[in-house]
């Protein structure tokens, strides 16, 4: 067992950013059995889970004439846009069927607010918007924190370099991790990730 102030948290292990969903991640579902197997290390087991309100303004649906993965200037910078994914109560928003859920003391929905995208755990786009998990952790005395989850690109390192800026030592176990790397983003990510003091590593 890690230390009773080191947390696991999650991120979006989500039907739609596994294979066949419909912002598939390659490989997204070969991370589950590892997640699993992991979760009894940790005494404080936390799960994200995009959650999008239909129409939602991060949707290339929304956005006469661009398509996914095209970008737009939003109030709070720029947007990537992406095919209509994880929408509230569908079975694209559901976790993997392989993800084994009974460890897990706390679930975090993001992405709900429909005018504002939210990659991080922490915040939404803005960079200011709380969702309410850092103090969820403080409350539990979590001083570090091991991510795991979908997309490493994406909301795993938006949520870890999050986490690293609030004080919490990271580490991202990219073993256990898979991205999209759109247009070099994935060497981006990790750049930023250990600018940001961020540890990466594998099994």
């Amino acid at each position: 067992m890690t230390a009773s102030d080191h947390a696991l948290l999650i991120i979006d292990v989500q039907n739609d950013f596994c294979p066949g969903g419909a912002l598939a991640v390659a490989g997204g579902d070969e991370i589950v059995p590892g997640i699993n197997a992991l979760m009894g290390e940790f005494g404080c087991v936390v799960l994200t889970q995009d959650w999008h309100p239909a129409g939602h303004s991060s949707f290339a649906s929304a956005h006469s004439g661009k398509a996914p993965f095209e970008t737009y200037e939003a109030p709070y910078g720029t947007q990537v846009l992406w095919p209509d994914h994880c929408i509230q109560g569908s079975e694209g928003a559901a976790f993997h069927p392989g993800l084994d859920l009974a460890p897990a003391q706390c679930i975090v929905r993001k992405g709900f607010n429909p005018g504002i995208d939210s990659y991080s755990a922490f915040f939404e786009n803005d960079h200011k918007t709380p969702t309410g998990l850092e103090g969820y952790l403080r409350r539990r005395d979590i001083a570090k924190l091991t991510l795991v989850g979908l997309a490493t690109d994406f909301c795993v390192a938006y949520s870890a370099i999050d986490a690293a800026k609030l004080g919490f030592a990271v580490d991202v176990r990219a073993d256990l991790c898979r991205a999209i790397d759109l247009d070099g983003s994935l060497a981006a990510a990790t750049a930023q990730m250990r600018d940001a003091g961020v540890a990466l590593g594998g099994a």
